[in-house]
């Protein structure tokens, strides 16, 4: 923020306010809410039901609110921005009340960094704690993957690292990340058990990395002519974008910001973290022993 007042975006006192609510914040370990925007799942919901003749099917994920990256974590803070997200759905869902039920809110950074250097300290994934020097709270790393994978082992909530290590489309595309997704939130449905147009899923949202990035994937569109398409909450989308979605006149033209087709997900690799489900203490004991040598499951 700094630099902010340096180079004339933000006046001297709202840095001073600012920094007096970030102190607070992380006093109390809880994000201070200033870049959520929830109900966008809901307003997803009720728009499809009235919109998008061209789409023959779409899927959501459960209720997820959206975060985005702030002045002070601009450039660095996408993964624990889309943790958040994440958490978010998790928090509102009676199958992780157990696992999460030390964290009455969503946390701010810094505790975030300190859960994952937590979870190093139990044993997860020590190749990657040694990369960081064991060290991430009060720092401006980035995380990927295998750290969210760590946090959320160390919560005994389940999960599994996909890798699309390599396009598998023309163009170097990667229609086998699509086809997982829509596998991932179709799967219940089976063929004597057609779904609604518009499903509205009890699944969590995914974490999806790409190199410099990570974004939160909330759905999938099925067009009529097969086609697929991401729904992606982006943190580096601002809350007044994210807020025209829960305006009463909001139409398909809105969701562009959303929306990710094959051709504009071209990065030579993806991965995902996608949840399913809690782990008992057996289970999270065999978790961290695997991630001595942590390694996702990789497509194809």
């Amino acid at each position: 923020m700094g630099k902010a007042v340096e180079r004339g975006w933000m006046p001297p006192a709202e840095y001073h306010k600012r920094k007096v609510e970030m102190l607070e914040s992380l006093a109390s370990g809880a994000d201070d809410g200033r870049t959520k925007t929830s109900g966008i799942m809901r307003a997803l919901h009720e728009l499809y039901q009235r919109s998008g003749r061209d789409v023959g099917r779409v899927w959501l994920c459960a209720q997820t609110d959206h975060f985005h990256s702030s002045l002070g974590d601009q450039g660095w803070g996408c993964g624990y921005r889309n943790f958040q997200m994440l958490l978010s759905s998790l928090l509102q869902m009676d199958l992780y009340k157990n696992s999460l039920k030390d964290l009455k809110v969503i946390p701010c950074i810094e505790r975030i960094q300190g859960m994952i250097e937590g979870a190093w300290r139990e044993g997860f994934d020590p190749q990657g704690a040694s990369h960081f020097n064991n060290k991430l709270q009060g720092t401006r790393s980035w995380i990927g993957a295998s750290e969210i994978y760590s946090l959320l082992s160390s919560l005994q909530v389940k999960c599994r690292i996909v890798d699309f290590h390599h396009p598998t489309g023309p163009s170097d595309t990667h229609p086998l990340l699509f086809e997982w997704v829509k596998n991932y939130y179709s799967s219940g449905y089976g063929a004597a058990r057609l779904p609604p147009r518009v499903v509205r899923t009890d699944k969590p949202p995914i974490y999806l990395q790409h190199q410099g990035h990570s974004r939160t994937v909330v759905g999938i569109e099925e067009k009529k002519n097969g086609a697929l398409c991401l729904l992606i909450f982006d943190p580096g989308c601002p809350s007044e974008e994210m807020q025209k979605l829960l305006r009463q006149d909001v139409n398909g033209s809105n969701l562009q910001q959303l929306r990710k087709f094959a051709g504009k997900m071209k990065h030579k690799q993806y991965q995902i973290v996608a949840v399913e489900g809690v782990l008992s203490s057996e289970e999270k004991e065999a978790h961290r022993q695997a991630s001595r040598l942590l390694k996702g499951e990789r497509v194809p």
